[in-house]
């Protein structure tokens, strides 16, 4: 599975070229979902009854010619022939047609560290140096605190990591920032707390690597104190380091990128596995007396030490994203062998992502959330074929699937905290990136309006992809018609005008006109890379995509 790029995971990524799939589509039916099919004739059928027999045998039959794309069937929904479209508030701004890209020049070691060093890795550091140095202050008897509460340390790092990748938790931070902090304060002050949500993963990543050398520590501490402790608390702390090593070794960048579905099932079912062992390592270790070597059953004892409180807060967070799950109706459209779009029920704020799987249990995949606004009556899913998962939608559209009702935050959620920005986003991108535009707050007030008119079309969308009517289908197509004004779009289809356009001509044209605030990336690992030191050498404020790593 290994691959020049790594595979395209993060539901922000935009889509590698793909092969198309000779296979018939076969579309969901839907009652819901009002349709009409369109067929295509294939060339071979009338060819069949009027072909003369030859008159020699021939020694094999030839295969039927490839299906074109448009030879598949499709499921097109209605799209309304009138629609509201935002009044133009200000002129679009004069644009020179960017040209073909060229062959940019590297830049700075200084610029590429300042990207690599980013607040993911600060957070990761700071949590790691933290924890090392009680480790050393301890061991010197500096600090007595780690070596009487070992397990306390443990926990305490492992229900960290846990509670900041909670569903909950994150979608708490971020209505606290964008309520409080949206367009006041100073940029760079805005612009810190974008990164900081951003990154939060260098906490996760810190705490769950610190947990578990604490776990060692205990483990080794039991072990050469074995006398003083019953061999049934070292066996079970032996297995819940080996279960705990499992789940984060499957959590390194290079096996979540290359071996996604390896990640998925280790990482949660060695993690639930992880969670039970711990939960038997600390009563047992809670349990058993160490002054008297025998075992004291009070379940007060227990429930006066930290780590079971520890464990208690580690289990509600893991369990709340699974009450959520719910088996929903979703209707699939198939505008191309490339994309599924998948239409959901209720209406969302932008920003979010969704997490959707063929069983209740079994890996779920992060899509990026399309939707009018909040009262709309549906949302959206570009999913782009890129592996098993996102075939089989193709290939084998269902008509109901699993998903959480809680819906976590993405960086894009912070759009509401600048002015004025732009979303720039390649291929399937296009998912986490649209609502951005879609949604358009009115909250600052625009000259020569009249106060019913009061709106900031204050996001500017630009799509750079191949042949976007035919792949993204008249649904996208539609929702960007209908919602978005020529003087605020850019779209870029690099198969009509012959290639990919000078990306970072194009943002930064945009970005001084437009009087942008910041700008959001959505691309492949390639694209990011270079729209984001583009923008870094032109002192442009960009958040691209996040691979936590």
């Amino acid at each position: 599975m290994a691959s020049s790029h790594p595979p395209v995971h993060d539901p922000e990524q935009g889509v590698l070229s793909q092969e198309m799939y000779p296979l018939p589509i076969q579309i969901a039916p839907s009652k819901s979902w009002v349709s009409y099919t369109e067929t295509v004739n294939s060339a071979t059928e009338s060819s069949s009854t009027t072909s003369e027999p030859t008159s020699e045998p021939t020694p094999y039959a030839l295969p039927p010619p490839k299906p074109k794309a448009s030879d598949y069937r499709k499921t097109l929904p209605p799209i309304p022939s009138s629609g509201f479209a935002p009044p133009s508030a200000e002129p679009k701004p004069q644009l020179s047609t960017p040209p073909r890209k060229k062959l940019a020049k590297p830049v700075s070691r200084w610029i590429r560290w300042q990207l690599w060093f980013n607040t993911y890795r600060k957070f990761f550091m700071v949590v790691i140096t933290f924890n090392v140095l009680s480790m050393i202050l301890a061991v010197t008897g500096v600090w007595d605190y780690p070596r009487r509460y070992t397990g306390a340390m443990v926990l305490g790092n492992l229900y960290t990591a846990i509670l900041i990748r909670n569903e909950m938790f994150g979608r708490f931070l971020y209505l606290i920032v964008t309520t409080c902090f949206a367009k006041w304060p100073p940029l760079k002050f805005r612009l810190a707390m974008t990164s900081t949500l951003q990154h939060l993963g260098g906490i996760h990543s810190g705490c769950a690597t610190s947990g578990f050398i604490w776990l060692i520590c205990r483990v080794v501490v039991i072990l050469v104190n074995h006398k003083q402790n019953h061999d049934s608390v070292l066996a079970v702390g032996v297995i819940t380091n080996v279960i705990v090593g499992i789940s984060v070794a499957s959590a390194f960048p290079w096996v979540r990128n290359t071996h996604h579905n390896i990640f998925e099932r280790h990482h949660r079912f060695m993690g639930w596995l992880g969670l039970i062992a711990t939960w038997i390592f600390v009563i047992l270790g809670d349990s058993y007396d160490l002054r008297t070597g025998t075992w004291n059953p009070d379940g007060l004892r227990i429930l006066r030490q930290q780590d079971f409180w520890f464990a208690v807060g580690m289990t509600v967070f893991i369990l709340i994203p699974w009450f959520t799950i719910r088996e929903v109706k979703v209707d699939v459209e198939i505008p191309s062998p490339k994309v599924a779009i998948l239409r959901l029920r209720r209406g969302m704020q932008q920003g979010l992502l969704a997490r959707i799987s063929r069983s209740s249990i079994m890996e779920y995949h992060a899509f990026g959330i399309i939707s009018e606004g909040k009262n709309a009556d549906y949302h959206y899913l570009i999913c782009g074929v890129q592996g098993d998962f996102t075939k089989s939608l193709v290939e084998d559209p269902p008509t109901r699937i699993w998903t959480r009702e809680l819906k976590f935050a993405g960086v894009s959620n912070t759009s509401t905290l600048y002015k004025r920005g732009i979303r720039v986003c390649t291929g399937t991108g296009l998912g986490a990136a649209l609502s951005t535009c879609l949604q358009n707050p009115n909250w600052v007030e625009l000259p020569g309006l009249k106060e019913t008119d009061q709106a900031t079309f204050d996001r500017y969308l630009i799509w750079i992809g191949s042949n976007q009517e035919k792949t993204f289908g008249p649904t996208i197509t539609g929702l960007i018609k209908r919602n978005i004004g020529p003087e605020r779009l850019t779209l870029w289809d690099s198969k009509e005008r012959g290639g990919r356009p000078d990306v970072m001509k194009l943002i930064r044209e945009v970005y001084h006109s437009w009087e942008a605030e910041v700008v959001f990336i959505t691309s492949n690992f390639q694209g990011n890379k270079e729209m984001m030191e583009g923008c870094k050498e032109a002192n442009i404020p960009a958040f691209g995509t996040l691979w936590d790593f």
